[in-house]
């Protein structure tokens, strides 16, 4: 994989650089260049934001506003809103889109699944955002509401496809349990689920996880779906192997690498306890605390000697968020073997090791006991925190965390889309 080296470098020689050519077409270029044939006719709505972009950086909503033949006539906002300019965890509110004058429904306030009233108007909805490959990321809840919608509406569901940053090929975590379903958690499927949303969005339908009300789910639902397919696109390309631009789907996602760290310190990140770089310049690349001693507890780390994975001791002050003002000790995380990794174990071990060097600072004995629920939901377990808490040892939580990883590669191969 030509990803792993590209990760921490970048090389510059002589006065310009030689764009290299785009090897992958997202859905939007492949709809582009078939004369958008899958929404001739049709009164349509879309969902996106501002990651829903073609190679050139022109926003599907433009896109799709000015093809030949499309009616667009509804966009439907997610968490940060159509064009983006709504801060993270704030609700999105109706409006009226500036540029196009449409009008924008929201699907992150009092509502996050559409209704049948924002449904009327159109006779398909498109779905086109950049996700991270990560279940907690809260864009695949809101593709599942809206198929569920559509179903119940007699709409058609149309997903631009686009690639997985993570790659094909990485799956880790249980699949979410009874009693810790969220919007965080939506799906039956593992933390990390090595599909890209084209794929995924033909699982949910075709597996039964698409639900009526949720509390009762008597009612499984499928919609009419149809994926439009990227070309070029391989299992084994993280997302700096496609030569695409990057365009951040959410405030703290602000390079393609970042999706690669999101899960490696994001669990942690919800108790709200360390710095994970959120406010400061590494988002999710770093754990850091005030009373932690760089240098040793970088050492520490590297003992571990974990597969694809070197830690740098590293001195921050946050400028927001938390220790935002204080001067903190930490490791910056590196994968110097992308493949080889396991993302989502960093962050265990790094909890492992702050007990053992400063077991009055163990995190889930001086955590907010009230983001507890939020870290359950996550994890999609209680089971997680529960024994960890009990042991600190990422090696009595490690085959839990795991076990459901080969049985969901096998029954998910069947959607896919790419080799």
């Amino acid at each position: 994989m030509a990803a792993a080296a590209s990760l921490f470098c970048s090389c510059a020689g002589g006065n310009a650089a030689v764009a290299e050519p785009v090897k992958v077409k997202t859905g939007i270029e492949v709809l582009e260049s078939n004369g958008f044939k899958q929404l001739q006719g049709k009164r349509v709505g879309l969902v996106t934001n501002p990651s829903g972009v073609n190679s050139k950086l022109v926003s599907t909503v433009d896109i799709l506003a000015n093809a030949p033949g499309v009616e667009l006539v509804a966009l439907y906002g997610p968490e940060h809103g159509v064009r983006g300019d709504i801060h993270a965890g704030d609700k999105v509110s109706d409006d009226v889109d500036p540029k196009t004058g449409i009008p924008v429904y929201s699907l992150y306030g009092k509502t996050r699944k559409p209704s049948a009233e924002m449904l009327k108007d159109i006779d398909a909805i498109v779905y086109d955002i950049q996700d991270n490959g990560c279940r907690s990321f809260t864009f695949i809840s809101t593709l599942g509401l809206l198929m569920e919608a559509a179903a119940e509406n007699g709409k058609e569901v149309i997903v631009l496809d686009r690639p997985n940053p993570l790659g094909g090929n990485k799956v880790e975590g249980n699949i979410v349990e009874p009693g810790n379903f969220s919007f965080v958690s939506q799906f039956e499927i593992p933390y990390l689920y090595g599909l890209t949303v084209g794929e995924l969005a033909n699982m949910l339908n075709e597996e039964g996880m698409l639900k009526g009300e949720k509390g009762t789910n008597d009612t499984i639902l499928k919609c009419n779906l149809t994926v439009v397919p990227m070309e070029g696109w391989k299992r084994n390309m993280v997302y700096t192997d496609t030569k695409l631009p990057w365009v951040l789907p959410s405030p703290h996602m602000p390079q393609a690498e970042t999706s690669y760290y999101y899960p490696a310190t994001g669990i942690l990140g919800e108790l709200g306890y360390m710095s994970i770089g959120v406010g400061y310049t590494l988002p999710f690349q770093m754990v850091a605390a005030p009373w932690v001693e760089a240098d040793k507890f970088a050492d520490a780390l590297n003992a571990l000697q974990l597969p694809g994975v070197t830690f740098r001791p590293i001195n921050v002050k946050p400028f927001y968020s938390v220790g935002a003002g204080q001067n903190m000790g930490g490791v910056q995380i590196y994968f110097t073997d992308y493949e080889k990794a396991h993302l989502t174990s960093v962050q265990f071990y790094i909890m492992q090791e702050i007990a053992k060097m400063y077991p009055d600072k163990e995190v889930m004995q001086n955590a907010d006991t009230g983001r507890f629920r939020m870290f359950d939901l996550v994890t999609g377990s209680d089971f997680i925190r529960e024994k960890f808490t009990e042991t600190k040892q990422y090696k009595d939580i490690e085959a839990y965390w795991n076990k459901d990883v080969e049985a969901f590669k096998e029954k998910s191969k069947k959607y896919y889309l790419y080799e």
